[in-house]
């Protein structure tokens, strides 16, 4: 079970852009949103297949990150609109036991156009357990989907 939570900063920020999607007005630097699990043994490295360790799983971290991100933009996306993964970078450097609860938290660092980089963290009781940045694209669901679907399988 996963928990939200959502900060928005109280000043303007001269780096938020105006127009062209609604909500945009609160895709301001410093919103934050975080979200968390608590490391199970099917999300563990050896579960997912990452590694051989009943540790939390990197790819686990990276979809908590993700996650967080989405949680931040939920509140800016007009009907129709969602938002897809389009750049990720992060390290993972400190291990989760089964049981730990892990935070994740995304903050938006920068706004272009329908781009959104976020810098994230990941961390747990002992501390911080990964970081980096993200980057998350707004995009008409429909759309997005009827081009995927024109692809090749």
């Amino acid at each position: 079970m996963s928990k939200i939570a959502v900060t928005i900063p109280t000043h303007e920020s001269p780096n938020h852009i105006t127009g062209g999607i609604e909500g945009v007005a609160k895709l301001i630097p410093g919103k934050s949103a975080a979200a968390v699990a608590v490391v199970t043994a099917g999300s563990t490295a050896k579960a997912v297949g990452s590694g051989s360790l009943d540790v939390f799983a990197t790819p686990m971290m990276v979809a908590l990150m993700e996650q967080a991100a989405c949680n931040c933009l939920a509140d800016c996306l007009e009907d129709g609109q969602t938002s897809v993964g389009t750049d990720i970078s992060v390290a993972h450097t400190a291990a989760s036991p089964i049981g730990a609860e892990v935070t994740a938290t995304a903050a938006i660092v920068l706004v272009n156009g329908r781009n959104v980089v976020f810098e994230v963290t990941a961390s747990d009781r002992a501390g911080e357990i990964g970081k980096g940045r993200h980057t998350r694209a707004i995009v008409d669901a429909e759309r997005f989907t009827r081009k995927t679907l024109t692809r090749e399988v």
